[in-house]
């Protein structure tokens, strides 16, 4: 018969191999979602030249456990990320987004009341799965008027009605530099993508702790 000391330390064993065989599992990679247009889908480039992409090496290199996963779409309006946000938290299950749309909104002169509404949209239901949000935002050319003030202010408003961070302009620092842009003057070169990656971290970072 076996005695009591035997026993614990048969359970012991038992206990040691199965929370080896679960490490892994627990230490699986956190998905940090960039959701965005083409200025985060890398149009024109190396896709592995992309700030998103830079965006995993850093995260790499600092040691900080998480896989991104662009779901960034050329083309794509805030209403198209409405549309899709759902079946994208349900399929990646991110514990991080990055919300970048809006530029496209802005380009076609959308109503604004609509930009609001979809960014208000997106930003609850990823908070709904759990996922902490930062706001990119996005600025128009002077030429735009009234509107681009507007535009403007749309992101700031929905950063801070919903007590989530921002991130200003995703263009800061670049916009006026012609070279940093691909003929069509409106997206970023290789070489602009680490400044890209520079203005997303300032905001990001801190929700990585």
């Amino acid at each position: 018969m076996l005695s009591v000391i035997s026993i614990r330390r048969s359970l012991l064993a038992v206990f040691t191999v199965t929370a080896i065989l679960l490490a892994p599992a627990a230490q699986a990679a956190k998905t940090l979602l960039v959701f965005g247009d083409s200025l985060s889908a890398g149009f024109g480039i190396r896709q592995d030249a992309a700030w998103p992409a830079l965006l995993q090496q850093r995260l790499t290199d600092k040691r900080l456990d998480y896989s991104v996963v662009n779901a960034s779409i050329s083309g794509e309006t805030s209403s198209g990320g409405r549309a899709r946000i759902s079946e994208a938290l349900a399929r990646h299950k991110p514990k991080v987004l990055v919300l970048a749309l809006g530029a496209n909104d802005g380009l076609r002169g959308l109503p604004l009341a609509g930009l609001r509404d979809n960014l208000t949209g997106i930003v609850r239901a990823a908070r709904t799965s759990k996922a902490r949000v930062l706001i990119v935002g996005m600025q128009l050319p002077p030429n735009y008027g009234a509107y681009a003030a507007e535009f403007q202010q749309v992101f700031a408003e929905v950063s801070k009605k919903e007590g989530v961070p921002l991130v200003p302009f995703l263009l800061e620092g670049i916009a006026e530099k012609p070279q940093f842009f691909q003929a069509d003057a409106l997206h970023p070169t290789a070489d602009a993508q680490p400044h890209l990656l520079d203005n997303v971290w300032g905001g990001l970072a801190p929700l990585l702790k």
